[in-house]
């Protein structure tokens, strides 16, 4: 029963929220002229409500299934590097005046570029046959904390206009025109809901400890594999498009297993429909909660995040 008041509660919100994104720039003069309707419709409000469902539900899959992989409850989309290796790409392009390629504009390039090669040099640490999951992590963390200087260093060859354009990409942001963005978030997040998803044999075995698994016959280093490819290659494509949004990948899953009564269960459908849910409604947050301007959803999901994880936290756990 609380599993089907789960549900519902998901669709009641996420049907609002909808809703409230779908017409809200909607004016008296917009509804009498039928092109400019149109246009608010299905070019400005329904590319950026489906945005938000593939960015949410692809941020929080992942750190679900990193949390069930390295048996770390912190483990967030980040924790490979993923989003520090595109926030320097993204800041390379904004500082440095880089071009991109074709259609697809230089921050988004070289943020995909930054986070594919990032996630390279964990996944060649993964790879070893002998490599432990806690090495694994700790080579995430040196990949961040060396991204992360990185980026400090390139603020020093910056300019105010590019300053403000990479602290506002970083801040994390659905708002755009057209589909190119939805368009280009299909093909990734698609490949890392199918990888992630079809891993949760293998992701359940691993919680009772690797030897355990792989004497039920799970190859556990195809299967970090797997799930450190697929999920790297979703989050770089939301962190290329959208920027850095925080806390979606940590919080959300621990919200789905308090809410179901099930500390321990991996649920990485449910944990990806409310992540999708989840980022809807703080993007429709964001877009009301000052009169006079938007703020980016980022700033939204990190103020909603801080707390409620630290609520989540103190708050005694029901064991089932």
């Amino acid at each position: 029963m609380r599993r089907w008041v789960f549900f519902a509660a998901l669709l009641l919100v996420g049907l609002g929220c909808t809703l409230i994104q779908l017409f809200s720039g909607l004016t008296p003069e917009s509804l009498a002229r039928p092109e400019l309707r149109a246009f608010i419709l299905t070019e400005l409000r329904l590319p950026r409500v489906l945005v938000a469902l593939l960015v949410g539900s692809t941020l929080s899959v992942v750190g679900g299934a990193f949390q069930a992989l390295f048996r770390n409850a912190l483990a967030t989309p980040s924790t490979v590097g993923t989003t520090a290796g595109a926030t320097l790409g993204a800041l390379a392009a904004l500082i440095l005046d880089l071009r991109g390629l074709g259609g697809v504009s230089a921050v988004t390039l070289f943020a995909f570029i930054g986070a594919l090669l990032a996630t390279s040099l964990v996944l060649s640490v993964a790879s070893r046959g002998r490599a432990r999951l806690e090495e694994v992590l700790l080579a995430g963390i040196a990949i961040t904390l060396g991204a992360g200087a990185l980026s400090q260093g390139l603020h020093l060859l910056a300019d105010q206009s590019s300053l403000f354009a990479a602290a506002h990409w970083s801040l994390g942001q659905l708002p755009q025109v057209g589909y190119e963005r939805v368009a280009l978030l299909i093909a990734p997040v698609v490949i890392t809901h199918g990888l992630l998803l079809s891993s949760r044999r293998g992701l359940r075995a691993l919680g009772w400890g690797e030897e355990r698994a792989q004497s039920l016959g799970i190859n556990t280093r195809r299967l970090r594999l797997t799930l450190l490819l697929g999920g790297s290659l979703g989050v770089g494509a939301c962190v290329a498009l959208c920027g850095p949004i925080a806390f979606v990948g940590l919080l959300v899953p621990h919200l789905v297993r308090r809410a179901l009564g099930e500390p321990t269960a991996l649920d990485l459908g449910t944990i990806a429909l409310s992540g999708a849910v989840f980022l809807l409604a703080s993007d429709t947050l964001a877009h009301f909660a000052l009169s006079e301007q938007e703020l980016p959803v980022g700033v939204i999901t990190a103020g909603l995040g801080a707390p409620a994880l630290f609520l989540l936290i103190l708050r005694p756990r029901t064991h089932q």
